[in-house]
């Protein structure tokens, strides 16, 4: 009896049709085939990937295949990944002989259109944007026998790291937890049905690669996955590269392949693309790439602006972990660098009236003051920013301030804008100390500074934290960094001022430009041994690649959009990213692809089944991503580690009938007694 009723309360419709949101969980949960005799449960067949990349563009191409297999018509949900740089731009659904291209269309009205097209029995496909690197497929309508083929199409760029030019793509959505949904749904995204650990996934998988350089390719390889690479040595700027056979399924992690390019002088590059028509526009992509390797002799002077809260906040364990801290980053300073420190609170002072050398005896000045500091006082984050702004730097020098607080301020927007307006200057780093830091504002401050946040939530943390610092700044190459342009009028530039140039980080400027594609760019800088200028001709004839532009530079100002909009919260935003997804046709978290085939093929819409396309578990995670077992009872999904309240009610069902079962046997007995 009571076997009976633990079963009762733990069965739920299997996974493979389930439509509804869960409402115990959001992470993905074991998929239960044979849920519904007739109805084809793995919807997606094969994958095919080409990519196409010129120079630092890649031009994606992704092909599904759906086919019905069963005797009901279906609509397929299917979750998938894709790059996080990826500007997507386009779709095409193709059924038997019929090609439809999908239009772009704002959000909310891409749903209807698409709602009201399987209503009435139409082939439909939704495609839209859950996270930034989180897509979802929907196509409705899938009659049995009938195969989809839905292509998508992305471009993005391709920026080294460490001398190393990488493209990655995702196959899999990882196990996540996204807490209960929400009234309307969201986050239902995450409720995808997962195989279980060690099932290979059921579709096909297929990846072709070519690459065609301005320099020499060297080095090809994929620490992912198996590759066949085919490179002449009469061609050495091409290659051709594909997933080698027989390795096992390929679409459970993700593929990265990197490779290396020829070259270790500092370059820099010009890429225009020209619009058609009067009211078209015209674009550009500028990049200097730092040398793959930095001699010590090219390090320009550094010079370091340390800001140290010091407020009543700051009192206790977020000082003194701060002090430590500081105390291996100037400690660690070459007698070549040259630093200054500002101590803020209600009011702000520095060590030094201007940056002094790095010596022992300045150091031990520094530290030794340092020491003798206390919180108290306001937190004026401001003033200290335009104090250290208002310092004069000479050109040669290489600037970066460091911020150290715990962020209990207000200011963030103020922050972030007086940041960008001066990045020019300086590049920012934000550390964040102590065990509930403001970490909007230490992550914002660091996104507008173009560098990097630091948190620090233990004293433990702080030497691993500095040695990281002392790494990511060790190398700068080019500072001061100007573009400007002779002859050719440029606008819209993305961003507005350059940061500095660092041994594994190139400079990248997006814009517009008018008029006729003429003159000269000039890149300025200095470096270790003086000033530096290239000059660069502005190309007659816009560049084979340079179509991909006009959606390179709007997916960069989307980004920069939507990071502002995470920022301050709400949808502030929302209007100037829709107009900039539906004016330059890209996904975005505002609009969506729709493709409706207007013949009606589905007579009995209302008899469709709903099909979630199961996820494999990404390669090395375990079953334990998604509850620690899983048990499948009379073809239903059951977690084995129950919510609390669900474990708690089959405890009090099973004390309830432990106590029945007791006082049926004190009864019996009592008769037996009698």
């Amino acid at each position: 009896m009571a076997l009976a009723v633990v079963a009762a309360l733990s069965h739920r419709p299997a996974a493979a049709i389930d439509a509804g949101p869960r409402q115990q969980t959001e992470s993905p949960y074991f998929f239960v085939r044979g849920g519904l005799p007739g109805v084809d449960a793995l919807p997606l067949k094969r994958t095919a990937v080409d990519v196409q990349v010129s120079g630092v563009i890649a031009e994606v191409r992704v092909t599904q295949h759906y086919r019905n297999e069963g005797q009901r018509a279906i609509e397929a949900d299917y979750v998938f990944p894709g790059s996080t740089r990826a500007a997507v731009g386009g779709m095409q659904v193709r059924i038997a002989d019929r090609l439809i291209t999908a239009q772009i269309r704002e959000k909310q009205q891409a749903r209807i259109e698409y709602a009201a097209a399987r209503q009435e029995g139409k082939t439909a496909a939704l495609l839209e944007q859950q996270r930034p690197n989180v897509f979802q497929m929907r196509v409705a309508n899938i009659l049995p026998g009938d195969e989809v083929q839905v292509e998508l199409r992305y471009t993005e760029l391709l920026l080294p790291e460490a001398g190393r030019y990488a493209f990655v793509f995702p196959t899999v959505v990882g196990p996540r937890y996204a807490g209960a949904p929400t009234a309307d749904g969201r986050n239902a995204w995450a409720a995808q049905p997962t195989l279980r650990e060690g099932e290979a996934p059921a579709s096909a998988f297929t990846l072709q690669a070519r690459i065609a350089a301005p320099l020499a390719i060297h080095d090809i390889r994929s620490r992912t996955h198996a590759i066949e690479v085919q490179q002449s040595a009469d061609q050495p700027t091409q290659a051709t590269i594909q997933l080698a056979d027989g390795r096992g399924p390929a679409n459970n992690r993700d593929f990265v392949l990197d490779y290396r390019l020829a070259g270790d002088q500092l370059a820099a590059g010009l890429m225009l693309s020209q619009g058609q028509g009067p009211d078209a526009e015209n674009f550009f992509l500028a990049l200097v790439q730092p040398p793959k390797a930095v001699a010590a002799t090219q390090i320009a002077p550094r010079e370091y602006i340390f800001v140290v809260d010091i407020s009543g906040s700051m009192h206790g364990f977020p000082l003194d972990t701060a002090k430590a801290m500081l105390q291996r980053l100037i400690g660690g300073l070459r007698p070549s660098d040259r630093f200054n420190v500002l101590l803020f609170s209600g009011s702000s002072r520095m060590l030094a009236p201007k940056a002094v050398p790095a010596t022992q005896a300045n150091i031990e000045r520094a530290l030794a003051a340092l020491g003798q500091t206390q919180g108290s006082g306001g937190t004026e984050l401001i003033p200290a920013l335009r104090r250290v702004y208002a310092e004069p730097k000479a050109p040669d020098v290489s600037r970066s301030i460091v911020v150290v607080t715990d962020g209990y301020v207000t200011v963030e927007q103020e922050a972030f804008a007086l940041v960008r307006k001066h990045l020019d200057q300086a590049n920012l780093f934000a550390f964040g100390i102590g065990s509930s830091v403001n970490r909007a504002l230490i992550e914002g401050l660091a996104r507008a500074g173009r560098g990097e946040p630091f948190i620090i939530t233990d004293p433990v943390q702080a030497p691993e934290q500095a040695a990281r610092f002392r790494q990511m700044v060790e190398s700068p190459v080019l500072t001061s960094v100007k573009l400007r342009f002779e002859g050719l009028d440029v606008y819209d530039l993305e961003p507005a001022v350059q940061p500095d140039v660092l041994g594994e980080r190139p400079v990248l400027v997006f814009g517009k430009w008018r008029g006729q594609p003429q003159g000269r760019l000039l890149v300025q800088g200095h470096t270790a041994a003086g000033p530096w200028q290239q000059a660069i001709d502005v190309p007659a004839m816009p560049d084979a690649q340079g179509a991909a532009l006009p959606a390179l530079w709007a997916r960069h100002r989307i980004a920069q959009l939507s990071d502002q909009e995470a920022l301050e919260g709400g949808d502030a935003f929302r209007s100037a990213i829709t107009q900039l997804g539906l004016r330059y046709t890209l996904l975005t978290p505002y609009t969506s692809f729709i493709a409706v085939d207007q013949v009606v093929r589905n007579p009995n819409p209302a008899d469709s089944t709903r099909v979630q396309q199961p996820q494999p578990l990404p390669q090395g995670v375990s079953a334990l991503a998604v509850g620690e077992t899983a048990t499948v009872v009379a073809g239903a999904e059951v977690p084995s580690t129950p919510e609390p309240e669900t474990l708690g009610a089959v405890l009090l069902v099973l004390s309830m009938l432990a106590m029945l079962h007791r006082r049926a046997r004190r009864a019996k007995a009592g008769r037996f007694t009698a």
